[in-house]
């Protein structure tokens, strides 16, 4: 593919919040991060959307997520997340990979939460991202988020999470500033087997965006999930398979302009439970 094709597939992908929030956040992907306000059915990956998330997970885990964009090699996006219970909270860490041969996004995430009483947690992650343009250089930035849930009765939780707040800068030029990112969400969780979840996101400079995701364990052995990003008109779906602890999820999003984006996610608690 010609670079200069690749670059505006790029910022077509990467303007998309149910694939990449901005071209200058760390990658991300809306399928994952679904279960985010969830009380009952968080999972390795749920810190990704709510960094108090990962006070609820209180057995070590492992998962692993991949997709390929638009069909694209060159937007290969692929993510690992480990949960590391300890006494009092439990720590998160995350590598997430973007990008090909020609343009390649990084990010490292280290992640602590925990219960602030029987109703509220709160967590906290710290950041190393990375851009390289092989022929136009590279830049990194460390930077912060930090997230609040509060149960508001058993079936309600009302999540708060704010990225970059301080607005930091990429690069020793400071030739671009990372954009503040703030999410407002709900999640409702009727049973153990049913979640619904809502989010209002606000990147700055951007208008909000609405999201919603759906999970349902309609078997012991089988679930399937939903979810949407209003912004952009982005649908995805998924359905899931447990064989015994392992969990694994086939997936596909769709946008209505750039096409399908295929993927698959693996989880994997080391204990019965999340």
């Amino acid at each position: 593919m010609k670079p200069k094709a690749l670059l505006r597939l790029l910022f077509l992908c990467c303007s998309l919040p149910a694939t990449a929030q901005a071209l200058r956040l760390p990658p991300s992907s809306l399928y994952p991060k679904l279960t985010g306000y969830s009380s009952l059915q968080a999972d390795a990956f749920s810190f990704a959307a709510n960094s108090a998330a990962l006070a609820s997970l209180k057995k070590f885990s492992v998962a692993t997520y991949g997709e390929r964009r638009f069909l694209l090699q060159d937007l290969t996006f692929y993510s690992l997340a480990l949960v590391l219970p300890a006494a009092g909270g439990s720590f998160g860490l995350r590598a997430d990979l973007f990008g090909g041969s020609l343009y390649r996004e990084t990010s490292c995430t280290l992640a602590y939460a925990r219960s602030l009483g029987e109703r509220l947690k709160s967590g906290v992650q710290f950041h190393l991202y990375h851009i390289n343009m092989p022929g136009y250089g590279r830049a990194s930035a460390i930077t912060a988020e930090a997230g609040f849930l509060y149960r508001l009765a058993d079936q309600w939780s009302l999540g708060f999470n704010a990225y970059n707040p301080a607005g930091v800068w990429l690069g020793k030029n400071r030739a671009e500033r990372l954009p503040a990112v703030y999410s407002l969400g709900l999640g409702f969780d009727p049973s153990g087997k049913l979640y619904m979840g809502f989010e209002l996101c606000k990147e700055e400079s951007q208008p909000v965006d609405f999201r919603a995701g759906l999970q349902y364990a309609f078997h012991e052995r089988f679930l399937a999930r939903a979810g949407l990003a209003s912004s952009s008109s982005t649908f995805c779906l998924g359905a899931g398979i447990r064989l015994g602890l392992l969990r694994v999820d086939a997936t596909a999003s769709l946008h209505p302009q750039a096409g399908l984006t295929p993927g698959f996610l693996i989880h994997y608690p080391f204990n019965q439970g999340q």
